[in-house]
């Protein structure tokens, strides 16, 4: 590796598996690298595969100029692949033929070269031109959506995408969403952290210490399912009520405490609290 142009190339193709590790590979906030070490492993070892490659290469062409002579790799220089490439895609004339396309045009001794469009020029020219008929049949023809018709039906489906993904992600309930858990398995896990965090203002059979009673009719914030997830979530009244648990339990675990605080709702708890409230008929989440 003993010009820029090695230097170059290595640096932009370890950028490249650089970005397209970032891109396929989920690392959440973290970088790929950091979050997989095995991934930066694998970008050093590639790092230095390519720096070998390159060495073995450079010389093996220092070798092969060593051998041949000035002629011969003037030829192979002429019939490289790139400069080639770079013939076809511009399709000039060498300047030893130059006099082939030269004008009868003089302008004060400057003359002109009749030199054909570059085939890239000439093909991306007829490529605008069946892009814009194209174009103009879909969008002024036959009506295609415009942009903002075609961002509202992205939008829309977006939404509905967002609804049924929340139907099965347990932690994305919230109090418009949530349902009541019925079975024995969610009943009894709502009853071990209704143990590790009600018991000590409702106490143990809900009848109520400083907290309300749980067992009666009387609701202060509402009852039912979405009005009790929605207590628990933000809190009781402003300054005297209960702590908002959403910063310390997830969604799924509110709904499996507002589950099983239902299935307290006409026991006989020793020694109740009096009832504090107004009786709850509907179901409503109060703001």
């Amino acid at each position: 590796m003993r010009n820029f142009t090695s230097y170059l190339r290595v640096l932009l193709i370890v950028f490249i598996v650089f970005c397209a590790a970032e891109y396929f590979i989920d690392s959440g906030s973290k970088p790929a690298f950091i979050e997989y070490p095995q991934v930066a492993i694998f970008l050093v070892l590639f790092t230095l595969l390519l720096v070998a490659v390159e060495i073995v290469v450079a010389s093996m062409n220092s070798l092969t100029k060593a051998l041949l002579s000035e002629e011969q790799l003037k030829e192979a220089e002429e019939n490289s692949w790139y400069k080639n490439l770079l013939k076809k895609l511009t399709k000039t004339k060498p300047i030893e033929e130059e006099g082939e396309i030269i004008l009868d045009h003089n302008y004060d001794g400057i003359k002109e070269l009749d030199n054909s469009l570059p085939p890239w020029w000439l093909y991306g020219f007829y490529a605008s031109i069946l892009f814009a008929a194209i174009y103009l049949i879909k969008y002024e023809v036959l009506n295609g959506d415009s942009q903002k018709v075609e961002y509202e039906k992205e939008v829309a489906a977006a939404k509905i995408a967002i609804e049924e993904y929340k139907k099965t992600a347990v932690d994305l309930v919230d109090a418009k969403t949530v349902v009541a858990l019925t079975e024995d398995g969610d009943i009894k896990k709502g009853a071990e952290i209704f143990k590790i965090n009600c018991v000590a203002c409702h106490r143990a059979d809900g009848g109520g210490a400083i907290g309300p009673n749980l067992t009666d009719d009387y609701w202060i914030l509402g009852g039912g399912i979405k009005n009790i997830f929605h207590t628990i979530t933000e809190g009781g009244r402003s300054g005297k009520g209960m702590i908002a648990w959403k910063q310390s339990l997830k969604p799924s675990e509110i709904q499996l405490v507002a589950s099983y605080i239902l299935t307290l709702h006409g026991t006989n708890p020793t020694d109740p609290k009096e009832p504090e409230g107004d009786i709850w008929k509907e179901a409503e989440v109060t703001e």
